[in-house]
């Protein structure tokens, strides 16, 4: 293989990663145009990419036939990924004896470029129990979990989150990033974060920090209510349940 045509190569691999990532939460389905337009390149020379990342299952036809969505192949290489993931075997034991004895549902996730991904979800058994799902990513800054790792992101990471328009999903999201950052330095000293109806009307969660050997923030643990079943007096001993058991998951990755 010359230089010339290994580079060539490289060129398409790249190509084809920034098409696989152009689909995210909003953009969940895309047609060629869009795709070219998003990654910045030829009309023809995206169709050519994405014909052959649908003939090896990477990317699939939606339902109108005209446009494309991320296809079973890349999901599947992703839930290998998730299953070798030590967070996420470590914290499943504890996550299970959390949801059980709570009866809420609990979850596990990281951060993802700019959002909240994750990892696992463990429902409660209460008949009226809150819609959760592996792979589902929410904004980082109206959720607990979001807020817990954003709040120790490294500087520039969390100013480029801050930086951005900080969308309202209801009238208690926060977006003004002066407030938000107040709110996480809040969160370093609690060492826990509170989304109080802020992603979505008649739910709040708390959630704790995960870290890895080195201290490191690697996931957020999760408990999610309805409004009815989490009164802001019973917020403090659920976030201590949160903060014991994230903290448990902390010490099986090797953290003191």
């Amino acid at each position: 293989m010359t230089q010339e045509t290994g580079s060539t190569n490289v060129r398409a691999v790249e190509r084809a990663l920034q098409i696989l990532g152009c689909f995210d939460h909003t953009h969940p389905e895309r047609g060629v145009s869009d795709i070219a337009k998003a990654v910045g390149l030829h009309k023809a020379t995206t169709y050519r990419i994405v014909s052959t990342l649908v003939a090896y299952g990477y990317l699939e036809r939606a339902g109108d036939g005209q446009r494309y969505r991320l296809g079973m192949a890349l999901a599947s290489l992703g839930f290998v990924a998730l299953r070798r993931t030590d967070v996420r075997r470590e914290a499943m034991p504890i996550m299970t004896d959390l949801a059980a004895r709570l009866n809420e549902t609990c979850d596990l996730s990281v951060y993802n470029r700019g959002e909240v991904y994750f990892l696992e979800v463990v429902q409660g058994s209460r008949a009226l129990t809150i819609a959760a799902a592996v792979g589902r990513s929410l904004p980082v800054h109206a959720t607990a979990s979001g807020k817990v790792l954003l709040a120790h992101l490294p500087e520039a990471e969390a100013e480029a989150v801050l930086g951005g328009p900080l969308a309202a999903h209801t009238q208690q999201t926060i977006t003004r990033p002066a407030e938000l950052r107040r709110q996480l330095e809040v969160i370093r000293t609690k060492g826990f974060a509170f989304d109080n109806e802020e992603l979505e009307p008649g739910v709040r969660a708390v959630s704790a920090p995960v870290r890895d050997q080195e201290g490191v923030v690697v996931a957020a643990l999760s408990v999610t209510c309805p409004t009815s079943r989490l009164p802001l007096e019973r917020v403090p001993a659920l976030a201590t349940e949160a903060r014991q058991a994230a903290d448990a998951i902390s010490h099986r990755l090797g953290w003191q």
